[in-house]
């Protein structure tokens, strides 16, 4: 019985502490999302779901490097410049596609060239 006895209280007192400390943090860190301001509405939700999270990791890498300190020798502004560029031709594409609704329909997609 002696042998167990401190095991078990150190086993014990990690899975207690390891329980509240999840607990504590878990409650604490508030989910990222840009500033109302910068916010721009979404596309329309539907038939592109692809589409529409690529809109939503550009627009976070927008504000991430907007809100980023250093420079980088200039290449922070370039990959701005360049995601910046890419929501533009999000937004070519989605207007592509609602000028041009008989390429989109079910069964007729076509895999992305390289």
């Amino acid at each position: 019985m002696n042998r167990i006895w401190l095991p078990t209280a150190a086993l014990t007192m990690g899975l207690v502490l390891g329980a509240g400390t999840a607990t504590l943090t878990l409650g604490q860190q508030p989910p990222m999302q840009p500033p109302a301001a910068q916010q721009r509405p979404p596309m329309a939700q539907g038939k592109f779901p692809h589409m529409h999270a690529a809109e939503r990791a550009l627009q976070h890498a927008e504000v991430s490097l907007e809100k980023a300190a250093q420079h980088f020798g200039g290449h922070r502004a370039k990959a701005l410049q360049l995601v910046k560029q890419a929501e533009g031709e999000m937004k070519e594409a989605m207007a592509y596609a609602s000028a041009h609704p008989e390429e989109f329909k079910e069964g007729t997609g076509a895999p992305a060239s390289k």
